[in-house]
C-alpha cells in the first residue's frame, strides 16, 4: 500500500507528500493516504512482515517510508501477559505493551524514526521538536545516530532526568519559560522561518504514522488476533487514534478478522481537556492550563482531542482522568505486579485500568491491552517517599527483629500499613 498523498482529515483535499501539516482550504490536519489494500494479498503481506527486521521497519508496507539503512532501530517491544495484575483487579486477561524497551525508553522512538527517515528523503539536514520530555530524548538521540543537527525545545520546568537524557546526545537544548502549549506555539512560528524538519509540526503527518506500529505489533504478538480493549494515555490524542488506525488498516488488508477494540483513554486530572469534554458530551476540547505530575501528558490544547473523543464513543469506550495520588498508586501497582517500572503516563494508564475494573466496565472474558509509553527512571520524583528501606545494624539479630516488626505492619489483605503498597 504505497503512500499516494497527504489528505485533509476534514475536507479530504489532497496534497503532495512534502513537509506540510495543515490544509490550506479548511486548516484541518493532514495525514498520509495510501493506495487501497487488496485482501487477496494478505498471505504475501504476512510473509513479508514475519521475514522483516525486529523493528518498526518490518511494517514498511504500511508506512510512508521503508526506513532503509535507518541507524537506530526502534519497536518490537515486549507484550507481557500480566496475570498478577489481572488477578489483583479481578480481570480475566491483561497484557502490558511495554514501550519503555525502545532505544530512548519511550514510544517516541517510533514516531521520530518515521519522521526523521522521511525528513532525510526530503533533504532536511536539521530536525527539531517541541517536547514534554520523551520526544526530546528521542529527537536528540536519533539525530545523533543519523549525523544531523537538532534543536529541542522544552518547558523549563521539565523533569531533570529527561533534561539530562536529552542534553547528553549533544543537541541544541532550549528551555522555554512556559508550559508545553507555549513551547509548541513558539516552534510553530519558528518552523515558518527556518528550513528545519520539526518532527511534530511540519513533519507531523509522517511522525504520527509511527504510532500505528504499536497496533501492528500488538496484533502480531497476539498471533494476528485483535484484543477486546485498549487502554492508552492521551496527550495530543495522536497516539490513541493512530493505534486504532493501525488495527483498521490491518482489518482492511485482510490480516485481522473482527471489529475494532473498545478504546479507553487515560488522562491526569490536572490536564484532562479530553476527559472533561467526554464527560460533558462535547465534540471539542476546551483548553486547560496543565497542573499535574504527568508532564508527558501535559498538553492543555490537544490537536487530536476531537478525534480521540470520536474514537472512544464510536468504539463503546470512554475517556477517564485520575488524580496525582492515583497516578503514583498506578505506578506502584504496575511495578509490584508485573516488574515494569513506568513513568507517570503509565501510572495514569494503569490507574484508569483499575478504575474501569472497579466500576465493573470490563467484561469477564475480555482480553485487555494497556499501553505503557515510557520508563519510570525518567520520573523518579513521582515515587519518592512512597516506600522506605529497612534500617538495621549489621547483625542477624537486628535483621530478625526488623523482619518481625515489619510482618506485624502488614495487614491481612497484603497491604503495608506503612506505605499502602500492594503485596
Amino acid at each position: 500500500m504505497p503512500p499516494v498523498s497527504l489528505r485533509c482529515k476534514e475536507c479530504q483535499t489532497e496534497y503532495a507528500l512534502d513537509a506540510r501539516y495543515v490544509c490550506e482550504r479548511c486548516f484541518g490536519p493532514l495525514e498520509v493516504a495510501y493506495a487501497p489494500a487488496n485482501p487477496a494479498d494478505a498471505g504475501e503481506l504476512k510473509r513479508r512482515i514475519q521475514a522483516g527486521p525486529h523493528s518498526i521497519w518490518r511494517y514498511g508496507d504500511f508506512l510512508p517510508t521503508d526506513g532503509r539503512g535507518y541507524p537506530l532501530p526502534a519497536g518490537w517491544t515486549p507484550l507481557i501477559r500480566a496475570d498478577r495484575l489481572a488477578r489483583e483487579l479481578g480481570l480475566a486477561e491483561v497484557w502490558v505493551k511495554n514501550d519503555a524497551a525502545n532505544p530512548t525508553h519511550s514510544f517516541k522512538d517510533r514516531v521520530v524514526s518515521v519522521a526523521l527517515a522521511r525528513a532525510r528523503e526530503l533533504g532536511f539536514e536539521t530536525i527539531a521538536c517541541a517536547s514534554t520530555g520523551n520526544l526530546a530524548n528521542a529527537v536528540a538521540a536519533h539525530a545523533a545516530a543519523a549525523g544531523l543537527e537538532s534543536y529541542v525545545f522544552i518547558p523549563s520546568d521539565l523533569e531533570e532526568q529527561k533534561i539530562l537524557a536529552t542534553g547528553v546526545y549533544g543537541t541544541n537544548l532550549v528551555a522555554v519559560g512556559g508550559n508545553y502549549d507555549d513551547v509548541n506555539r513558539l516552534c510553530t512560528e519558528l518552523s515558518g522561518d527556518h528550513d528545519w524538519a520539526f518532527v511534530n509540526i511540519n513533519m507531523r503527518p509522517y511522525y504520527a504514522e509511527g504510532s500505528k506500529t504499536l497496533a501492528f505489533e500488538i496484533a502480531e504478538q497476539l498471533n494476528f488476533e485483535l484484543p477486546d480493549r485498549i487502554v492508552a494515555p492521551i496527550a495530543s490524542g495522536s497516539l490513541f487514534t493512530k493505534i486504532a488506525r493501525g488495527f483498521t488498516e490491518w482489518i482492511d488488508a485482510g490480516l485481522l478478522e473482527g471489529e475494532l477494540p473498545i478504546f479507553n483513554g487515560a488522562q491526569a486530572d490536572g490536564c484532562s481537556p479530553v476527559a472533561q469534554a467526554f464527560a460533558a458530551g462535547l465534540d471539542f476540547c476546551r483548553p486547560v492550563k496543565p497542573d499535574t505530575i504527568a508532564k508527558s501528558l501535559a498538553i492543555g490544547n490537544p490537536a487530536d482531542g476531537p478525534y480521540a473523543l470520536d474514537l472512544a464513543r464510536a468504539s463503546g469506550g470512554r475517556i477517564d482522568s485520575v488524580s496525582d495520588e492515583e497516578i503514583r498508586a498506578g505506578i506502584r501497582l504496575l511495578a509490584q505486579t508485573t516488574g515494569v517500572f513506568t513513568e507517570t503516563a503509565g501510572g495514569v494508564t494503569t490507574a484508569v485500568l483499575a478504575k474501569l475494573a472497579a466500576r465493573g466496565e470490563i467484561g469477564p472474558d475480555e482480553r485487555v491491552v494497556i499501553v505503557i509509553t515510557g520508563e519510570g527512571l525518567k520520573t523518579l520524583d513521582a515515587v519518592r517517599g512512597t516506600f522506605s528501606a529497612w534500617q538495621i545494624d549489621a547483625s542477624v539479630a537486628a535483621f530478625e527483629a526488623a523482619a518481625a516488626e515489619r510482618a506485624g505492619a502488614v495487614g491481612p489483605v497484603g497491604v503495608s500499613a506503612r506505605t499502602g503498597a500492594v503485596h
